[in-house]
């Protein structure tokens, strides 16, 4: 179990940073995503991958489950879900401001296209 939970992990933020290194805005909302996603099973797995196990101590019952990680694990996705509803705004303002969806820091002027860019 625990060898496909940190595969999992692997997997997405292998993922996400491809994606996160693309120079179109839509990938990189992706990649954000991914990250996250593999940030919240990363904070669900910290807290001992246990089946059958109740959240709370109780008489009798020798083995618990953490409720500390699922909590996290709740905060981060509405965090989550609010960071990707700003960054598709900024993405979305920012491909009607300049018709085109690329991210580049500095826009190409008219100087370096004469030298031939640098």
């Amino acid at each position: 179990m625990e060898f496909l939970i940190a595969s999992a992990i692997g997997t997405l933020t292998a993922g996400g940073l491809y994606l996160l290194l693309r120079l179109r805005t839509f990938p990189v909302i992706v990649g954000i995503a991914l990250l996250t996603y593999a940030v919240n099973v990363f904070l669900f797995s910290a807290g001992r991958l246990t089946v059958g196990v109740p959240p709370i101590l109780r008489d009798g019952i020798t083995g618990y489950a953490d409720p500390l990680p699922q909590a996290l694990v709740l905060t981060a996705i509405v965090i989550s879900f609010g960071m990707t509803a700003v960054v598709v705004m900024i993405a979305l303002g920012a491909f009607l401001g300049s018709d085109n969806d690329y991210v580049d820091d500095q826009p190409e002027t008219p100087d370096d296209r004469a030298e031939g860019g640098s």
